[in-house]
């Protein structure tokens, strides 16, 4: 299954991609995700473990992400229950305040079972993440929307 979807976003590249990039955070507005630890973090990478929980059906995966900040950030399932996990995140600024982002997903489940339990499970998220990370990132007021990656902004002191 491969999942495409773009938007006009009235924030900056660096304020989306930090939203973007901050996995810890995603299970406070990403109803299906349970759980997100960061495995580690630096200028060019981040992994991320994640724990799936939606309509029945859940499961874990981690994925290693090598990223260039605020342009782009790839996405390489490492384990969890697919056979292909690739995607993309790709940001271009419009200005200090508005940028564009484009995300791509390219899924398959290991198993025929997984497919029919979880595959319309995933298809809903994947449809819906652009505007999830879109509506986090202009929910947070704009000079608090880039607090550094792995902090939010109350943690920030914002």
């Amino acid at each position: 299954m491969i999942v495409r979807r773009r938007a006009l976003v009235d924030r900056s590249a660096e304020q989306l991609f930090d939203v973007i990039e901050a996995a810890e955070h995603d299970p406070r507005f990403l109803p299906w995700c349970a759980g997100a630890t960061i495995v580690s973090r630096d200028d060019a990478l981040v992994s991320a473990d994640l724990r799936v929980r939606w309509a029945g059906a859940e499961f874990e995966m981690r994925t290693r992400n090598p990223k260039r900040r605020p342009e782009y950030m790839a996405i390489h399932l490492e384990h969890g229950p697919f056979r292909r996990f690739e995607g993309e995140w790709r940001l271009a600024a419009l200005g200090p305040d508005a940028c564009t982002v484009a995300f791509a997903l390219d899924w398959e489940f290991d198993s025929a079972l997984m497919t029919r339990a979880a595959g319309p499970v995933l298809e809903r998220m994947a449809n819906t993440l652009v505007d999830a990370f879109v509506l986090r990132a202009t929910s947070l007021p704009a000079p608090l929307a880039s607090c550094p990656a792995g902090r939010s902004p109350e943690e920030d002191g914002r």
